[in-house]
């Protein structure tokens, strides 16, 4: 799995873990346009059943230009996670530069009360392209 997932966060019992993919045939260089996707995996070890109701990245681009995206939930979901269990899904982030990078949080809510589940900081470049199991 760690080959798979090259990054990842553990906060409270929830890890993070993250598979970044430079997506070639959607990019275009010649117009400035790069697009990863980017496959996540929360596992939950917490002890308690835990929902992910929130999220926040902070995304920047090569030039050190940062966007914040806050919203509810992942992929229209805001997914109940029992303790043992795990969540997957994909998504994806295009650019205007070859490079950079991805983190935030997660705003998780469970028989303790609300937290934030830390995102790890990933890196998006055009030139590195890190393998997939399917490859």
């Amino acid at each position: 799995m760690k080959a798979f997932f090259g990054y990842s966060a553990t906060t409270q019992g929830i890890t993070v873990r993250v598979n970044p993919r430079f997506l070639d045939e959607q990019s275009d260089p010649q117009s400035d346009h790069y697009v990863w996707s980017y496959h996540i995996r929360i596992e939950n070890r917490c002890g308690h059943t835990v929902q992910l109701i929130a999220r926040h990245w902070i995304i920047t681009d090569g030039d050190g230009d940062i966007e914040e995206v806050k919203g509810e939930g992942v992929v229209g979901e805001q997914p109940v996670i029992p303790d043992g269990g795990s969540f997957d899904y994909v998504s994806g982030c295009p650019l205007p530069t070859s490079s950079g990078t991805m983190h935030g949080s997660y705003a998780m809510v469970g028989d303790r009360g609300m937290f934030e589940a830390v995102i790890p900081r990933f890196l998006l470049d055009s030139r590195h392209v890190r393998p997939t199991l399917d490859e």
